[in-house]
């Protein structure tokens, strides 16, 4: 198949996974609505604060997978299609970035749910995953970095918003710094100019359309209103509905035992007058 073809299939199918929103699925199966709920995103943060921490975390690696998976798919795709016609650029840089940014709009702005979405952190962390990793290791360890950074930072401040700009934007510096070392040579931008730029701005739009989709978070912080994220208060939430279920367990343990003993006792008592 033609490359341009082929990117332009695969685009168009990152876009629609990007459409699936595991926030929703996941509240749907637990009889609410998580875009009625808190802050009304259907997202990691706000799953946490009103379903708990757990469903929070799960809803976050599934949204990373929505990333993770279509970059994948262009790196295993184009890995061994070599370079853009005339040029040294490879098409798997390219391709990689770009089904990235195709799934993280259908995050957050899906067909199917008219355009409302989710913020698209966690599916833009999956991208940066993938399309720094697979240069090596060692590109990895700046996605690792910020994202450790972002939890210390909403741990400490609990300014979920903010956490999630520090989470996605050293890995973007360090894609396009990345990129810059691979065709950043005179000789190699001569033939490699147009696509190095292309794929750069990629880069930036997928920072730039998960910053806008927080435009109403920044704007709450500057005036002082935004939902805190208390990951303490989530964690002590989560202990105490663990409690609650382990007392509720032992009650309804000793509930049916005592009723056995009834039973038991009832039945004696029938027998000894036979």
């Amino acid at each position: 198949m033609n490359n341009i073809i082929l990117l332009v299939v695969l685009g168009l199918a990152s876009y629609f996974f990007g459409n699936i929103n595991w926030a929703i699925i996941i509240s749907k199966l637990k009889k609410q609505d998580i875009r009625k709920m808190g802050s009304g995103n259907p997202g990691t943060l706000n799953m946490s604060r009103n379903l708990g921490l757990k469903l929070g975390l799960l809803t976050f690696l599934l949204d990373i997978l929505k990333g993770v998976i279509p970059s994948l798919i262009a790196v295993i795709v184009f890995k061994g299609r070599g370079y853009f016609e005339n040029t040294e650029f490879a098409l798997v840089d390219f391709a990689s970035y770009m089904c990235g940014l195709f799934a993280v709009l259908g995050h957050i702005y899906p067909v199917i749910f008219k355009f409302k979405g989710g913020k698209g952190i966690a599916t833009t962390i999956g991208v940066f995953i993938v399309c720094e990793s697979m240069h090596g290791w060692e590109w990895s360890i700046v996605v690792i970095m910020a994202l450790v950074a972002a939890l210390i930072f909403i741990y400490l401040t609990e300014f979920g918003a903010m956490g999630s700009f520090i989470a996605i934007t050293p890995p973007a510096i360090g894609g396009s710094i990345r990129l810059f070392l691979l065709y950043g040579s005179e000789e190699k931008l001569a033939t490699c100019l147009a696509f190095y730029i292309v794929t750069n701005m990629i880069i930036f739009a997928i920072c730039f359309f998960t910053w806008f989709a927080h435009r109403k978070n920044i704007k709450r912080m500057l005036e002082g209103d935004e939902h805190p994220t208390s990951i303490k208060e989530m964690v002590v939430k989560m202990k105490a509905k663990k409690a609650a279920e382990r007392a509720e367990a032992l009650a309804r343990a000793q509930a049916e035992l005592e009723t056995n003993n009834e039973v038991q006792s009832s039945q004696s008592q029938e027998e000894s007058k036979s």
